[in-house]
């Protein structure tokens, strides 16, 4: 896909190199009749001088024979004179799939482009591309003889000395840059000297500044190829009067372009090749573009095209190249793209499309590839390959058909194409056993059959395919074993991705593998127990994933020195002991950043010491011990590219050192659940990147480093369970305005919740929980704007890291009273936990604004008044827990309408009255109710009285009532007892007749009774 594009632009650019090359005088394999100049050999000798040649590309320059006879050396044929230079690098950066970048890196050749070059008087052709250097030295602008100059991709940087603009007979320049090392220029005024000029290649130059770049590149008279790519290029005003008579190739892609530069590129009738991809186009296909009949290549792709694809392009029946992938256009592939009779290449990537008239496809004979990828067929494959069957099937090379939601078996009709070299169809529904037609296709060299639902074994004839150098055939469903057989004669394979299936590699000891694999991903199979031993045998990988694979074993020594060059090194999730070096060595190919997960294993020992290049260490979850200050502080000189730390669930103890100076790119650290102590150094503050700090479980003490107010990017903060003091700093809210999760439970915090947290609009998690905190709780935590409403992203709260995936930030929180793990869900969860402080006042009624919130804990402390009577507004709460506090008055009928609430806990306050009816309250244990003056279901009180039921609304507000009646009660009680009292003494007093009669009475039960215990005793 990519290299169809790059095989289609060079096919442009041949025949004009080959304009440029019949100039100059002689080529590579001439051969020179006269004897290079002494002083010419001499100059050259010291030019080697200066440079590092670790392939020994220049061993033939030596102080004997003639140089002419040198590599990269061509001579005048009848002078002597050097006239060409050939020193450019002979591999492509992206030449090997197994390994990119190592044959390239390997041939580079390094150090100071010396000045004897300028006794090289009649040069005329220099290429030095490819290679490793500085700066571009102004001195080249000296050789006045120059035609042809190549400093591409040779590691230059900075300033273009404007003294290149004195070569004057100059008809090539090409400094363009693929590994995008900063080379600027101010301006492009020096470029006006160069009339002659007629290939000019300055992409990924930053020509920010330059914003004469479009009137001084107009006034070149003679230039044909013109590629300004990533050149940070943003629009200006459009040319008055567009001089580009000569142009033929225009390169304008990954810039910032819109559509007011079409006015002046659609006035360039005469282009045969446009690239206008990755740019910031919107809206309808360019009208203008049907007139650019003489267009061959044209790429639109990567913009914002949201129209259908007119029909008039396909009447440009000359292109060949034809990229309009990765826009959002609609409809479908008409049938008149059968009228693109020319085309070699058609790219409609991720599209939007929703679907294509296959069978006009197929009838385009000179097809070679076709990327289909992300258009919306919806058809069996069967179907599929049946209608692109045409005289199209004996000629494709290449077919991509990734997530085109296909469904059906994969069947024989494959076999019809014979000169298939890749076959992509990742990403669809594709089911059943791996098709026996494959086999025919003796010239595939990659075939991608990822994330489908093949099943069956891993065929055995696969090892038949000489010539496959790529197989990716990760998450399917294939099991069963496989064996060397299966590889016997893949020879030439580099890239293995069958990661995600249940298939087991069953080897000898002994097996020696036919092939030198540069990617190896093998994860959910079966290598173990033993730890495979056949991967001795692989010296070149770069990117190895044996993780989640049964390894019951311990790491052999020989593993450490396999490869120093992988960017990749995935050992997680088995049971491998053993030791890691005390120096882990790794410098892959490009400098490409490192990742190393060695996380849940029995690893033990000391934390190793980092190259500067490893951007991702996970040791989590192991057995590793002692201090980390030796892994932290060593090498302190050396700059760290170091972005995410994991070391959390070990046995690390000790400080944690000031050495954070020293890793000014982490962005996530994770030292959870580990034994470290002491207080917070000043220097972490100076992680400005830094988003995720986990410091949870551990013995850290003392006060939060002001200086940690300077991570500014922290959007989650975790240093629960630990004794950190003092009370909670108010440049929290102040500085980390981004901070989404805060977490400082199970600490020794005190003081009040400061005010300054409220301006923290993006908060969704925050958790406070058993500390010492006193005072209210602040009215203004309605200002919790990200609570307020619904969570509707799934999406993971994540930070890119490596090459091939996210860390996705995981955290911890007590929900429903049980300790739970959030990850890929976290984005949905809102949480607000103050449990067990001493927390006094009121419930604010205004925290029920935040209609967001899915869980809130209040409990423990010593809150008192009424429940929020508007507690329902609250919809998507989950969990809710007031218990163990003062808290009084009746239960708001409000809270029936929590119908998502599955957690409810107001145990232990002094509520009264009967628990409100709904499906979930009535369904909660009787024990989240106790300790109040409640009745009703779940509780045994049915709160009825003699029989009769009062209703809920007479009994609403019934906390005073009660109190009322109970007073009336004891009144009228007293009262009948005085007048009971004295009306019968006073009648004793005041009549003597039934004062004598009371008192005989009494005279006669005392001695009836005294007569009843004599007779007994």
């Amino acid at each position: 896909m990519d290299g169809s594009k790059k095989v289609g632009t060079i096919v442009f650019l041949d025949l004009l190199f080959l304009r440029v090359l019949v100039i100059i005088t002689s080529f590579c394999n001439a051969t020179s009749d006269a004897a290079c100049l002494e002083s010419e050999r001499q100059a050259l000798l010291r030019f080697k001088q200066d440079l590092t040649d670790s392939s020994d590309r220049l061993a033939s320059w030596s102080n004997g024979g003639d140089c002419c006879d040198w590599t990269g050396v061509v001579c005048e044929n009848l002078t002597g004179h050097v006239v060409e230079l050939h020193l450019g690098n002979l591999h492509n950066p992206n030449d090997d799939v197994g390994v990119p970048g190592k044959s390239f890196e390997r041939s580079r050749l390094s150090g100071k482009i010396d000045s004897s070059l300028l006794d090289l008087k009649h040069l005329q052709y220099l290429d030095l591309s490819g290679n490793n250097f500085g700066q571009i030295p102004g001195f080249l602008g000296s050789l006045q003889s120059l035609r042809y100059l190549n400093l591409s991709t040779a590691g230059f940087e900075g300033l273009i000395p404007p003294e290149l603009g004195n070569l004057t007979n100059l008809q090539y320049l090409d400094l363009h840059d693929l590994l995008a090392v900063f080379l600027y220029a101010d301006n492009l005024q020096w470029l006006t000297s160069l009339a002659q000029l007629q290939l000019l290649d300055l992409s990924s130059i930053s020509l920010s500044k330059a914003s004469d770049w479009l009137q001084v590149t107009n006034e070149l008279p003679s230039l044909i190829v013109l590629r300004l790519s990533n050149c940070q290029l943003d629009p200006v005003p459009p040319l008055r009067n567009v001089n580009f008579s000569s142009l033929r190739t225009l390169d304008l892609s990954y810039n910032k372009f819109s559509n007011s530069i079409f006015s002046w590129i659609f006035g360039l009738n005469s282009l045969v090749s446009l690239d206008l991809g990755h740019n910031s186009f919107q809206g309808h296909f360019p009208n203008g573009l049907r007139n650019m009949s003489s267009l061959r290549y044209l790429s639109l792709e990567s913009n914002q095209f949201n129209s259908s694809i007119p029909n008039w392009l396909y009447g440009l029946n000359h292109l060949q190249y034809l990229y309009l992938g990765l826009n959002n256009l609609q409809g479908t592939i008409s049938e008149d793209v059968g009228n693109l009779t020319s085309a070699i290449c058609l790219d409609f990537l991720r599209s939007n499309l929703e679907g294509a008239a296959l069978r006009s496809l197929g009838n385009i004979c000179s097809l070679r590839t076709l990327v289909l990828s992300g258009v919306r067929l919806s058809q069996d494959i069967s179907e599929v390959l049946d209608s692109l069957s045409g005289c199209l099937s004996g000629r494709l090379e290449s077919l991509s058909l990734a997530k085109c939601k296909l469904s059906g078996h994969l069947s024989n009709q494959l076999g019809r194409f014979k000169n298939l070299r890749e076959l992509y169809m990742p990403k669809n529904s594709i089911s059943g056993p791996f098709p026996d037609s494959l086999r025919s296709l003796t010239s595939l060299t990659a075939v991608d059959l990822s994330e489908n639902l093949l099943n069956g074994t891993f065929p055995e004839w696969l090892g038949e395919l000489r010539e496959l150098e790529v197989l990716w055939i990760g998450k399917n469903l294939l099991e069963g074993v496989v064996s060397e057989v299966h590889f016997s004669n893949v020879t030439r394979l580099r890239l293995l991705q069958a990661s995600g299936n249940r298939l087991s590699l069953k080897a000898s000891p002994d097996w020696v593998p036919p092939f030198q694999l540069g990617t190896i991903a093998l994860s959910s199979w079966n290598l173990g127990p033993s730890f495979p031993h056949w991967l001795r045998f692989q010296k070149d990988f770069v990117f190895l994933d044996i993780s989640v694979t049964r390894i019951v074993d311990t790491i052999p020594d020989w593993f450490w020195n396999l490869s120093s060059q992988f960017f990749y090194m995935n050992l997680s999730h088995n049971q491998i002991r053993g030791k890691v070096p005390g120096i882990l060595n790794t410098s892959p190919p490009l400098s490409y950043p490192s990742s190393i997960d060695l996380n849940s294993n029995y690893f033990e020992g000391s934390l190793p010491c980092l190259p500067s290049n490893v951007d991702t260490l996970d040791l989590s979850n192991n057995l590793f011990s002692g201090p980390i200050s030796p892994f932290l502080c060593c090498k302190m000189e050396e700059p760290k590219n170091l972005g995410n730390l994991r070391l959390a669930d070990n046995h690390l103890s000790g400080l944690i050192p000031d050495c954070w100076m020293s890793w000014p790119n982490i962005f996530s650290i994770d030292l959870k659940n580990n034994n470290l102590s002491g207080s917070l150094p000043i220097s972490m503050g100076s992680l400005s990147f830094l988003q995720s700090l986990h410091l949870r479980k551990n013995n850290l003490s003392g006060v939060l480093p002001l200086s940690l107010q300077n991570c500014s990017s922290l959007l989650a903060l975790d240093l629960s369970e630990n004794n950190f003091e003092g009370s909670i700093p108010s440049w929290i809210g102040e500085k980390l305005s981004n901070i989404m999760i805060v977490s400082l439970r199970s600490n020794n915090f005190q003081g009040d919740i400061p005010h300054k947290l409220c301006a923290l609009s993006y908060l969704t998690i925050l958790d406070l929980a058993h500390n010492n905190l006193s005072g209210k709780i602040p009215k203004c935590f309605t200002n919790f704007s990200a609570m307020v409403s619904k969570r509707n992203s799934s999406d993971p709260i994540s930070y890119a890291f490596g090459h091939f995936r996210n860390s996705i930030e995981t955290t911890l929180l007590v929900i429903k009273g049980i300790l739970l793990e959030y990850s890929s869900t976290l984005r949905l969860v809102t949480s607000m936990d103050l449990s067990d402080n001493n927390l006094s006042g009121e419930i604010p009624a205004d925290i029920t604004s935040l209609f967001g919130l899915w869980s809130l804990n209040l409990s423990t402390n010593g809150l008192t008044g009424r429940i929020p009577e508007t507690i329902g507004n609250m919809g998507t709460l989950e969990s809710l827990d007031f218990s163990f506090n003062q808290l009084s008055g009746a239960i708001p009928p409000s809270i029936s309408n929590l119908t998502f609430l599955s957690y409810l806990n107001v145990a232990y306050n002094n509520l009264t009255g009967k628990i409100p009816s709904s499906t979930q309250l009535q369904s909660f244990d009787a024990s989240n109710f106790e300790g109040n003056n409640l009745c009703g279901p779940p509780l045994t009180d049915n709160c009825s009285i003699n029989g009769v039921t009062p209703d809920a609304e007479n009994r609403e507000g019934s906390g005073d009532g009660l109190e009322v009646d109970r007073f009336w009660f004891f009144v009228s009680m007293a009262l009948g007892f005085v007048v009971a009292f004295w009306s019968f003494i006073g009648l004793l007093l005041f009549k003597r007749s039934w004062r004598s009669a009371y008192f005989h009475t009494l005279d006669n039960m005392g001695k009836k009774i005294r007569g009843v215990f004599a007779n007994n005793f």
